[in-house]
C-alpha cells in the first residue's frame, strides 16, 4: 500500500507573524548596521584614509559628501524593489535587498586605502556606497509591509503601529551595533593600528551579520495580502498619477526625521572630535546611549499612536524634534562629556517619538497593489533632501556662521515642514490594508480601558 505524501506544516497567524516580526527586525537592523558604520567610519577614519591629503576640514567634507552618495541611489533601489516588492513579492525583494547592502558592506572592508591605489580608492569607496544605498533603499518599505499585511491579515489591525514599529527598532539597534563594533575598534588598538587595519574589521564582520538575517528571512511567509491582490504593472507610474498626494505628505513627514538623525549621529560626531577637539569616544559613547533610549521610546510612541492616533503622537514628535535642537546644542557647546551625552540624547529621543508611529502612519497611505512602491518611493525621495545633505549642511552652516545655533533653527524649519504635512494627512489607523482602494474605515468603536476595537 503507497504511502501517502507527508504535508508541509504550514504554521499558524500567530507564528507567522512573529516571524515576520524578528526577520523584519534582524534584517532591517543588520542593513542599518552597514549603513551606519559607512556613516560613523565617515566622520572618524576616512578622512585619514581615503582623503589624507586635504586639510581637516576639507577631509570631512568631502567624507561626508561620499557618506551623502547613498542616498541619492535610495530612490533607484526604492523604485526598483519597490516594484520588485509588488510584483514578485515583499519576501523575494527583501532577500535581495540584505545581500545587496551587506556585500558592499564586506568589499568595504577589504579596500585599499589612498596611499595604496590612489584617487582609485575613494572612487570605489563612492561605488561602494551607491551599492549600499540601492540595497537600503528598497528594505524599508518592503519590511514594513510584511509587517503591516500579516497584521492585517492576523486580526491585529488595532495593534498595526506596535507590530510595525519593530522594523523601525532596527535603525537604532544597526546603529547601536555599528557605533558598538567601532568604539571597539577604536579603544582597543592605538590610532596608528585602527587608522591602518583595526576599522576594517566591523565592516568584514557583515558577511557573518548576511548569512544569519538571510537564514531567518527564508523561512518567512510571503504576505496573504500581495497573493491576494492582483499586481500592478507599472507602479510607480500608477503611484504618482493616483496617489502623488501621499507621495508629497510622506516626503514632508520624512524629512525632519532624516535631519535631525544624522545631525546628531553622524555629524556631531565630526563636530565634537574635529571642530571642539573633544576625545573621539565622547561622540560615540553619546550615540550608543541615544541609541538604547530610541529602543525604548520608538515601541511607546508606536503603541501611543495605535490608541490615540498617528497624526497627533507624529506632530508631538515633530515639535519634539524642533525643541530638542534649540537645547541640545548649546549643551555641546560646554565641552563636557556629561553636556554632550544629554546633549545626543535629547535629539536622538526627539526623533524616536516621532518614528516610533511613522512605519504604521506611511504604509497605511497607500493600497495593497501599490503599497510597498509608494512608501517606499516616498520614504527614499525625502532622503535627498533631508538625510543626504544633513551633515553637510550642519557643516557649511559651522563653517560660515562660526556657530551652531544654525544648526539649531535648521533642524526646527524642517521639523515645523514635518508637523504641518503630518496635520494635512488623513489619520489612517483604522484604514483596511485588505482594500485596493486604500481609502480609510470607519473607525470600531473603542474600548476606554485598552483603545482597541471592542
Amino acid at each position: 500500500m503507497a504511502t501517502p505524501p507527508v504535508e508541509k506544516p504550514v504554521p499558524d497567524e500567530r507564528t507567522g507573524l512573529r516571524r515576520v516580526l524578528i526577520s523584519s527586525f534582524a534584517g532591517t537592523s543588520i542593513e542599518w548596521y552597514d549603513f551606519f558604520l559607512f556613516g560613523s567610519a565617515a566622520a572618524l577614519v576616512f578622512p585619514h584614509v581615503f582623503f589624507p591629503g586635504s586639510d581637516p576640514a576639507t577631509g570631512t567634507l568631502l567624507s561626508f559628501a561620499t557618506y551623502a552618495v547613498a542616498f541619492l541611489a535610495r530612490p533607484l533601489g526604492g523604485i526598483v524593489f519597490g516594484r520588485m516588492g509588488d510584483v514578485v513579492g515583499r519576501k523575494k525583494a527583501l532577500i535581495a535587498t540584505l545581500f545587496l547592502a551587506g556585500g558592499g558592506t564586506f568589499l568595504m572592508g577589504c579596500l585599499p586605502g589612498y596611499d595604496a591605489i590612489g584617487v582609485t580608492a575613494p572612487v570605489l569607496l563612492v561605488l561602494l556606497r551607491l551599492v549600499q544605498g540601492l540595497g537600503l533603499g528598497g528594505e524599508w518599505a518592503g519590511a514594513v509591509t510584511l509587517s503591516a499585511e500579516h497584521a492585517e491579515a492576523g486580526g491585529k489591525r488595532h495593534r498595526r503601529g506596535i507590530l510595525t514599529s519593530w522594523t523601525q527598532l532596527g535603525v537604532p539597534a544597526g546603529n547601536l551595533v555599528a557605533v558598538a563594533a567601532l568604539t571597539a575598534a577604536s579603544t582597543a588598538l592605538p590610532d596608528e593600528a585602527f587608522l591602518s587595519w583595526g576599522w576594517r574589521l566591523p565592516f568584514l564582520a557583515s558577511a557573518a551579520l548576511v548569512a544569519a538575517g538571510w537564514w531567518m528571512r527564508v523561512k518567512v511567509e510571503e504576505s496573504p495580502l500581495f497573493e491576494a491582490a492582483e499586481p500592478a504593472r507599472a507602479p510607480i507610474r500608477e503611484v504618482l498619477s493616483t496617489h502623488w498626494r501621499q507621495v508629497l505628505l510622506t516626503v514632508g513627514m520624512r524629512i525632519a526625521s532624516d535631519v535631525s538623525y544624522y545631525v546628531f549621529a553622524v555629524f556631531a560626531l565630526a563636530y565634537l572630535s574635529g571642530t571642539l577637539g573633544l576625545p573621539r569616544d565622547w561622540g560615540l559613547y553619546a550615540v550608543i546611549v541615544g541609541s538604547v533610549l530610541q529602543l525604548a521610546v520608538i515601541p511607546a510612541s508606536a503603541a501611543a499612536s495605535d490608541r490615540y492616533g498617528r497624526r497627533p503622537v507624529y506632530i508631538a514628535g515633530s515639535l519634539a524634534v524642533a525643541a530638542g535642537a534649540l537645547v541640545a546644542w548649546p549643551m555641546i557647546e560646554t565641552r563636557s562629556l556629561a553636556g554632550v551625552l544629554a546633549a545626543v540624547s535629547i535629539g536622538l529621543v526627539a526623533q524616536a517619538v516621532m518614528y516610533g508611529p511613522m512605519a504604521a502612519f506611511i504604509t497605511e497611505l497607500y493600497s495593497t497593489r501599490l503599497r510597498c512602491s509608494g512608501s517606499s518611493f516616498g520614504y527614499q525621495i525625502a532622503g535627498i533632501a533631508g538625510g543626504a545633505p544633513a551633515p553637510l549642511i550642519a557643516a557649511l552652516l559651522v563653517d560660515r556662521f562660526h556657530t551652531t545655533t544654525a544648526v539649531s533653527l535648521y533642524v526646527v524649519a524642517t521639523a515645523l515642514i514635518a508637523a504641518l504635512s503630518a496635520y494635512l494627512a488623513k489619520e489612517t489607523r483604522w484604514n483596511r490594508l485588505d482594500q485596493d482602494t486604500g481609502a480609510p474605515s470607519p473607525a470600531p468603536a473603542v474600548a476606554p480601558a485598552t483603545g482597541e476595537p471592542s
